[in-house]
């Protein structure tokens, strides 16, 4: 499937739709009220230190609930989770913007934030563990995750530039009350989308000696222990890779300030134009991370990752040219979203649902420890020697892209979740030729029906609505002559074989009545999917209706 065709599904998947653009929106509040707050406890106090308060606020909450977090969004209905603290958030937001109009001591402001950052924390497991509840199948999961990530890195242009606005106005108070009203939109989208929970595996319940019944099975009686004991390795290299990418973007973030200043000698400015480089390169990040998580093989993608993500700091440290280190940092910041993206889509793979909140909670935990580490660390030791410094982080996120690819192991290849019965359709001689993408899109969206001895499949005069290829059994087309007669057999029909296609190609009703001479299994194609196949092929259509032309026209097609 191409990335064009796949971002059309998941802009046609309607729950996965309203979601994305209710975060999105929230997001712009978010940065926002960020760029606001920050400036209202500035003006206010002139304290670096409640300054500090307010920064470190924004980490520490990440770093104490984000597995509790997760255990909740495990628990409890994910949508629900979300819908919750958008409205808390939302309503202390409205509580900051009353503290600022009426000129109340900045303590309460800060006093909000942490508790706003407590409820933030659990934004990120529940979010992660619900959104695969969305999707189709795992082809639109890859594509949602880079979609969400394209709209946060959007969001962090749009929303400080809110705020510069309103600052120029100087109405602080009403960023406030912006941010709030963009809580209460994404509230409205997530009441209009299907419940969260995680999913309760039942063991199928079988007769006792009596002939009952016996109430079903607990959903999954094996313990947390039990359920990671085999997804432990790959989610160790999973948590290596996101330590750190945490640690050395942590650090980077800070360090552009000693770049533009100190090495690039641009002043203060410079800061602003590196951070928006790593806003453009995060973006062009995104958008390609949607093409390759389509990839069978993540391992390799994964490895261009850290490699260019090496290459963009060595560069950064490296070139005296402020211009060539916009574009250097801009190259880090693409690969690093590339990783995320893909880690991201693979985290939410390999781990089973019933954990999954927990575990990108104990994930996100780490990852921001390693931020909070880098973001001391790197600045400390760069200042002196930043060639040195980046050099070293990017060799070791390379060490880290091989670390997880050699823990990854067979996780980091998808297998396709594909029906074996479906797969029949890739073995269609008609279709050779083909682009195997456009096979392997037809086989997801075909569905597989069984059909009893004596059940008809196809009734001749009915409209043409589905192709079908012939997985197991054996079927017999007859037709009925139009003066009413005696319906008379054209031929038998096994596996590998199809029928079906003609009434969709020519848009002419049912031509015979095909019925099942034994157990059938089918794999069955729609009008829509069908015909968006066969257009793929050059000529083939044309080819199908001179087949039948060529005398099999009543085996209706």
């Amino acid at each position: 499937m191409g990335i064009i065709d796949t971002y059309r599904r998941v802009l046609r998947n309607g729950p996965l739709t309203r979601l994305l653009l209710g975060e999105f929106v929230s997001s712009i509040g978010d940065w926002l009220y960020l760029v606001a707050l920050l400036v209202v406890v500035w003006d206010i106090s002139q304290d670096p230190l409640v300054l500090g308060i307010v920064g470190a606020a924004r980490i520490l909450p990440y770093i104490v609930l984000s597995i509790p977090a997760g255990i909740v969004a495990d628990r409890f209905d994910r949508r629900m989770v979300l819908l919750t603290t958008d409205i808390i958030r939302g309503l202390i937001m409205l509580l900051i913007a009353g503290v600022v109009f009426a000129g109340l001591p900045v303590i309460l402001v800060v006093i909000l934030a942490v508790v706003a950052t407590c409820f933030s924390a659990f934004f990120s497991p529940a979010i992660g563990a619900y959104l695969p509840s969305l999707v189709k199948d795992e082809s639109e999961l890859g594509p949602a995750n880079s979609a969400w990530a394209s709209l946060d890195n959007l969001a962090f242009f749009i929303g400080p530039a809110f705020g510069a606005l309103l600052l120029s106005l100087g109405s602080l108070g009403f960023a406030f009350l912006l941010n709030a009203a963009t809580f209460g939109f994404v509230a409205l989208m997530l009441l209009r989308l299907p419940s969260g929970r995680a999913s309760q595996k039942a063991a199928p319940a079988s007769a006792d000696a009596s002939g009952a019944v016996p109430d079903p099975a607990p959903a999954d009686t094996r313990s947390a222990r039990e359920i990671y004991r085999p997804i432990l390795r790959p989610l160790s290299g999973l948590a290596v890779l996101n330590m750190a990418a945490g640690f050395v973007f942590g650090g980077l973030g800070v360090l552009t300030v000693v770049l533009a200043v100190d090495v690039f000698q641009v002043g203060e400015a410079g800061t602003g134009l590196l951070n928006s480089a790593i806003g453009v390169g995060g973006v062009i990040g995104a958008v390609v991370a949607g093409a390759l998580v389509l990839r069978r093989r993540l391992g390799p993608p994964l490895l261009v990752g850290t490699v260019l993500m090496m290459v963009g700091l060595i560069v950064l440290g490296g070139v005296g040219s402020f211009n060539i280190a916009l574009v250097a940092i801009a190259l880090a910041s693409f690969a690093a979203l590339l990783l995320e993206i893909i880690s991201t889509t693979l985290l939410q793979r390999v781990v089973p649902d019933e954990v999954r909140g927990r575990t990108i909670g104990i994930i996100e935990t780490t990852s921001v420890a390693a931020y909070s580490a880098g973001s001391f660390v790197i600045p400390v030791l760069g200042a002196s020697q930043p060639t040195i410094v980046l050099a070293a982080c990017g060799v070791l996120m390379l060490v880290a892209g091989v670390v997880s690819v050699v823990l990854l192991g067979r996780y980091a290849v998808q297998e396709p979740s594909i029906a074996p019965a479906t797969r029949r359709i890739a073995d269609v001689g008609l279709f050779a030729g083909l682009p195997p993408a456009r096979l392997e899109t037809a086989m997801r969206a075909a569905t597989v029906r069984q059909a009893k001895h004596g059940d008809v499949i196809i009734r001749q005069g009915d409209e043409a609505d589905y192709f079908y290829v012939i997985d197991e059994g054996r079927v017999a087309v007859t037709q009925t002559p139009a003066d009413g007669g005696t319906p008379r057999m054209l031929r038998e029909m096994g596996a590998g074989e199809v029928f079906g296609e003609i009434g969709l190609l020519s848009g002419v009703l049912r031509t015979a009545t095909v019925t099942a001479a034994t157990e059938v299994r089918l794999a069955a194609l729609d009008k829509t999917t069908f015909l968006e196949l066969v257009s793929a092929g050059s000529g083939l259509t044309y080819r199908l209706l001179d087949l039948h032309r060529g005398g099999l026209q009543a085996v209706e097609g």
